[in-house]
């Protein structure tokens, strides 16, 4: 993966001359190769990290990534490595404009949820860091005196092949980059907010965080 990373972000900032535009081909293609490189500065990469961010903006809360909506195995002939393939789809291939995809987690699917070629290899792994939380939490004093709290937090994450899984989580598993800060002494309080944190192809770290 990071042998060819350059190159394929060099290609996605070419001129417009030479490059599909962004809402040529589906835009989770971009978004994984952005994701990749840590989101870049281009055109394409603002936009594809748009999307990436508006679909964890409630309501409703979708996956960020849909890797099943980027056919790395189409558009290509020959042994290549999925990396060349998603070369090929956004740089070189004519698939459909993005008006035309519908923007649901069932669109496109060819695998039911999963990428359609391996990505188990670490060369993916900044896929499977992708972690989202939706966090609700609020806590206050009653009549008596006593503490009152109440948590909603579930987690959303990636398997080896892309697969995305929700499941409850607590606040204990909430990352300290986010905002979610219980006071001391049972003082008056209340967070909602969704959470994604992710780490590039090379391993450094970003989030965003969505409060509602």
């Amino acid at each position: 993966m990071k042998r060819h990373l350059p190159a394929l972000l060099l290609g996605i900032g070419l001129s417009t001359a030479i490059v599909t535009p962004a809402a040529a081909y589906p835009v989770d293609c971009a978004i994984l190769l952005c994701l990749a490189g840590g989101f870049p500065a281009s055109t394409e990469c603002a936009h594809a990290r748009a999307v990436f961010i508006r679909r964890i903006t409630p309501w409703p809360i979708e996956p960020p990534l849909q890797i099943w909506n980027c056919p790395m195995r189409a558009g290509f002939r020959g042994e290549a490595q999925p990396t060349e393939r998603l070369f090929d789809i956004v740089l070189r291939s004519d698939p459909a404009p993005l008006a035309s995809v519908p923007e649901t987690p069932m669109a496109l699917q060819p695998v039911q949820g999963r990428a359609d070629v391996d990505i188990s290899g670490p060369a993916f792994d900044f896929v499977r860091s992708i972690r989202v939380f939706e966090i609700t939490y609020q806590q206050h004093r009653n009549r008596d005196g006593g503490c009152k709290s109440s948590e909603s937090v579930y987690l959303g994450s990636y398997g080896a092949q892309g697969k995305y899984r929700r499941r409850r989580s607590s606040v204990s598993a909430v990352p300290a980059a986010s905002d979610l800060s219980v006071p001391a002494d049972c003082l008056g309080y209340r967070h909602r907010s969704v959470f994604v944190e992710w780490r590039d192809a090379e391993g450094a770290y970003d989030h965003e965080e969505v409060h509602y």
